[in-house]
This record gives structure tokens, sequence and C-alpha cells, in this order.
């Protein structure tokens, strides 16, 4: 809870069901911005450390889709199906 800046005192007048939206929301944003400023490449090198990374690049990557089309704006997916045509 010290991510969200809340002291105790604030968190025990705090209704549980906002306590779960506000965490929610964190942890939302925290996939959202977890690889800002980051590459393809950078992710690769990364990856030969940390394997995890690549599982959570691709949640990171998930995340950012889905913010954008519910935003309405245009995203266009990579896929071999797509390259074929």
């Amino acid at each position: 809870m010290k991510d969200l800046g809340m002291s105790w005192a604030e968190i025990k007048n705090t209704p549980r069901r906002e306590l779960e939206g506000i965490l929610s929301a964190f942890s939302e944003y925290s996939i959202l911005h977890s690889f800002d400023g980051y590459g393809d490449k950078d992710i690769s090198e990364m990856a030969k450390n940390k394997p995890e990374v690549r599982s959570q690049y691709a949640q990171y990557m998930e995340a950012n889709r889905n913010l954008k089309e519910k935003l309405g704006q245009v995203v266009k997916r990579k896929s071999i199906k797509h390259l074929i045509e």
C-alpha cells in the first residue's frame, strides 16, 4: 500500500470495495507502464538472463493493445495469416 501513498488510517477508513478498485487500477497502471521506453531488442537482451521477461512483455503488449482498442485507435495486428494475404 506504500505505492498508493495511503496511510494505515486512510486504508482502515476506506470501504473495501473502493480499496479493491484502487488496487485493480494500480495493478493495471503497473502493467501498462512496466516496459515504457524499452524496444523489442531491449526485451530480447533482458530475456537472455530472465526468460520470464518475455511473458511479462507479452502481457504488457496485450494490455496496451486492449487499451487502444477501447479508446478507438486502430490497432494493426501482426500475424502470419495477415502476411500471407
